[in-house]
């Protein structure tokens, strides 16, 4: 067990596995069987049944990558707003990646870290709800570092080495997105929700920018995307007036 120096919370309980199926699959274990510190970090440079949005697959060469899944108890965050939790997560790893990326990065609703039009991170969160509050979550992320050649059939990934043409230590990044991640966790808990989301508007892909999107019936429409809801879907502004759409329920065309 390792811990991240200078933080309040993510990372001052750090838990190395050689391998794991799922970071995410181990932390709701763990979580299930132990009463874990908030913050209580668990990771990998070898996951090999990682998952994403809606059983979406997460291509990770071995000792490249990084995957980790932080648990957290956000109890004071209301049931209703819980995408302020993504909304932090996507600003921390904006935050860490900005370091070495110094342009094109943008975060892409609702869950992904994008350089141009390629898919550097992703997020996967994960959470039990007591009522109407956050009870208990775990926040499963996947970052892309040195793996260069990928083989699955993931239409757009990129990775951090292959833009900047450098190697990284991972043991490195992990105490840096940590770091990263404690800031932004602890404006959340001191409920700057007003900041968090004006943060992730400014960083979002394609933000305010005329596209045609496709709806899931596969109509095309041209619009703009124009802010996100409290209870996170995607706000569209077209002739037709704003509409808001979950995840799955509109997609890019161009």
């Amino acid at each position: 067990m390792n811990t991240i120096a200078n933080t309040f919370f993510i990372g001052k309980v750090l838990l190395h596995h050689p391998t794991l199926e799922s970071t995410n699959l181990t932390a709701i274990e763990y979580l299930s069987k132990n009463t874990p510190s908030e913050g209580t970090t668990i990771y990998t440079y070898r996951q090999h049944g990682g998952r994403g949005q809606i059983g979406s697959n997460w291509e990770s060469e071995p000792d490249k990558n990084v995957s980790l899944s932080t648990i957290l108890f956000p109890d004071f965050l209301p049931g209703r707003r819980q995408f302020l939790l993504s909304q932090t997560v996507s600003l921390a790893i904006y935050d860490f990646l900005s370091t070495y990326i110094t342009s094109n990065l943008r975060i892409k609703w609702p869950n992904d870290l994008y350089v141009g039009n390629k898919k550097i991170g992703g997020i996967l969160i994960q959470n039990v709800l007591s009522g109407p509050r956050l009870q208990s979550s775990v926040v499963g992320i996947g970052l892309n570092i040195n793996q260069t050649v990928f083989l699955s059939d993931a239409p757009n990934p990129i990775s951090l080495s292959q833009l900047t043409g450098e190697t990284y230590h991972l043991d490195t990044l992990v105490a840096e997105f940590c770091r990263a991640f404690d800031l932004r966790y602890r404006q959340l808990r001191a409920k700057k929700y007003e900041e968090i989301e004006r943060s992730y508007l400014v960083r979002l892909y394609r933000y305010e920018e005329a596209a045609i999107f496709q709806r899931e019936n596969l109509s095309i429409f041209t619009g703009r995307i124009t802010g996100i809801a409290c209870d996170g879907k995607l706000q569209i502004t077209s002739q037709e007036g704003v509409e808001e759409f979950a995840l799955k329920e509109v997609s890019f065309v161009q």
